[in-house]
Formats: C-alpha cells, structure tokens, sequence
C-alpha cells in the first residue's frame, strides 16, 4: 500500500500542487504590478495638490517681489548680511563634529 501511496503523493505535489501555486502567486504578482482606480485617483489627487501649491507659491514670490525686489538676493548665502551668522553656524557645526569625534574614539 505505502508503495502506490507515496509516489502517488509526491506525483500529485509535483505535477498539481506545485504549478498550482507558482501559477497562483504569478497571477498575484502581475495584478499587484498594475494600478488600481484608487491609486489613480490618489495620483490625480496629489497631482491637484502640487499644482495649487505650485500656484500659491507664484503668488507669495510674487507680493513679495512686489513688496521688495531684492529679497530673493537677501535669502541666498552671502547675500543680505546672513553670511555672518551661517559662518558661525558653520563653525559650530565643525567643532560639533570633532567633539563628536573625540568622544566616538574615547568610547572605543
């Protein structure tokens, strides 16, 4: 009986059980590949939203741009006078940094 069983057995899982579920998980992987309507809509959606803040952005450079024409030259590094307080920025940021250092090779 064992003798007729187990190949039986063994025949049915390679030749049915195995493709089944190769074919099954195929399928899902292909189907999962492709966007579904509420991911459109998501996508159209998010695609609005970006649009209007774009607008909004356009309208704020805008006033200001109207308010005053050089502000644009005062936000850039080294325009306006900032550029003192971004090389003392830069300079705590270094000796962060090294004492970061310090302490990571004191801890080994």
């Amino acid at each position: 009986m064992e003798e007729v069983l187990v190949p039986a057995v063994v025949l049915g899982i390679l030749f049915v059980a195995l493709p089944w579920l190769v074919f099954h998980y195929i399928t899902k992987w292909k189907t999962a590949k492709t966007l579904t309507g509420a991911d459109e809509q998501l996508l159209d959606d998010l695609h609005d939203a970006a649009r209007r803040l774009d607008d909004r952005l356009c309208s704020i450079e805008r006033i200001m741009t109207a308010e005053n024409p050089e502000w644009r030259q005062n936000c850039l590094p080294g325009g306006g006078g900032s550029g003192l307080r971004e090389s003392s920025l830069l300079q705590n940021i270094d000796s962060l940094t090294s004492r970061t250092d310090r302490l990571l090779k004191d801890r080994k």
